[in-house]
């Protein structure tokens, strides 16, 4: 995707292949800085700081941090330190797990000497598979989006979509593209008109900071609003559609993602408005049945919560206190939305119901 007219990727193999550059994504949208990964412990903290953050992308970042630990030490020791070390640093994501696990498998029986290299292959691989399966759901998330334009009253025909989104599921959360932006991306690119408003999602902000600072560099257009301004919007007409990512899906289509997106299913069922979740394959976890009950849910730190980083007019950005002295907090990162609230999953194999039955019609033979 385009920053300032040049294309870039959120991570990528830096020259001589030994270390990896990522996109500090605390610093956005005030300041773009890149940052090199050396070892497996500057990997985890990468995860673990949300300088890197999307659970396609701490996949493609966990593999990498694999391929780190291998360089120093190729040992069967090493590997497994290093395993537990990613594996332990998101537990609600899933695609940080499935992505350890294959290159786990991919270079245990290997000698130690061949170790790293395979790791580096197989990590690289990974990320190309990213890139390709979030292109794909862009291409079948635009039939959906131009469909739903086209059902549209005459008069309303030339207008801008409405599509409302929650947190980012854009390209910094992936590889290149995005899950629930790469629809977005791809509308806009075709000629069909689009705006989205952007859920300022709090308490990181992540809608406000990175989705905003994505479409606005590929001329977007788009509008920020306060998290609890969009039922408001649907009960006035003016959300087409809902799209979001998904930190983990279960195998029966409960959507694990940032915490209010399940609040915005509700109000999307009640005004009647499609509510899509766009997904790559490498976030279902066909292990779990019932999302609430099963999905680790991660608790952050309270102080996201309790205070909030910003650009005064003039100076740094900063970080100021937002409640009274001696309030506490509590941050939930996710919330699970029921498969019932949910209009279709956008996957790399097509569009399937939020439904067991749904998802092994598009991966049984996988």
């Amino acid at each position: 995707m385009n920053i300032d007219g040049r294309p870039w990727r959120t991570i990528w193999l830096e020259e001589g292949g030994r270390s990896v550059g990522v996109i500090d994504q605390t610093l956005l949208p005030h300041r773009f800085v890149t940052r090199s990964l050396t070892s497996v412990e500057e990997a985890a903290e990468a995860i673990v700081t949300m300088v890197v953050r999307g659970a396609p992308l701490i996949g493609v970042t966990g593999a990498y941090g694999l391929m780190l630990a291998l360089q120093t030490d190729p040992s069967d020791a090493s590997l497994a330190a290093a395993f537990e070390r990613l594996d332990a640093t998101r537990p609600t994501a899933i695609n940080l797990r499935w992505a350890l696990e294959r290159v786990r498998a991919k270079v245990l029986p290997l000698a130690p000497q061949q170790r790293a290299e395979a790791a580096k292959a197989e990590a690289a691989a990974i990320a190309e598979e990213d890139v390709a399966m979030c292109e794909a759901i862009g291409d079948h998330g635009l039939r959906l989006f131009q469909e739903i334009a086209a059902r549209r009253p005459e008069e309303r025909r030339g207008q801008p979509l409405n599509v409302l989104t929650h947190c980012n599921a854009g390209w910094l959360a992936t590889v290149d593209w995005g899950t629930a932006l790469a629809p977005i991306y791809k509308a806009h690119r075709s000629g069909l008109p689009i705006h989205v408003w952007v859920d300022e999602t709090r308490p990181r902000n992540q809608g406000a900071s990175l989705t905003a600072f994505e479409l606005g560099r590929e001329g977007v257009p788009h509008t920020v609003i306060v998290d609890n301004a969009g039922g408001h919007l649907m009960q006035h007409g003016q959300v087409d559609a809902v799209i979001v990512g998904t930190d983990r899906t279960t195998r029966t289509g409960d959507v694990c993602n940032k915490i209010g997106t399940y609040l915005k299913a509700l109000a999307a069922h009640d005004n009647g408005v499609p509510f899509y979740v766009a997904l790559p394959g490498s976030t279902i976890d066909w292990s779990i049945g019932d999302g609430v009950k099963e999905i680790p849910i991660e608790a952050r730190s309270p102080l996201e919560v309790t205070r909030i980083a910003g650009k005064p007019a003039a100076g740094e950005p900063t970080s100021v206190q937002l409640v009274p002295d001696g309030s506490d907090g509590f941050n939930p990162a996710f919330d699970v939305t029921p498969a019932r609230l949910v209009t279709a999953l956008i996957t790399e194999r097509g569009v399937a119901p939020a439904s067991e039955a749904g998802l092994q019609a598009l991966y049984a033979a996988a």
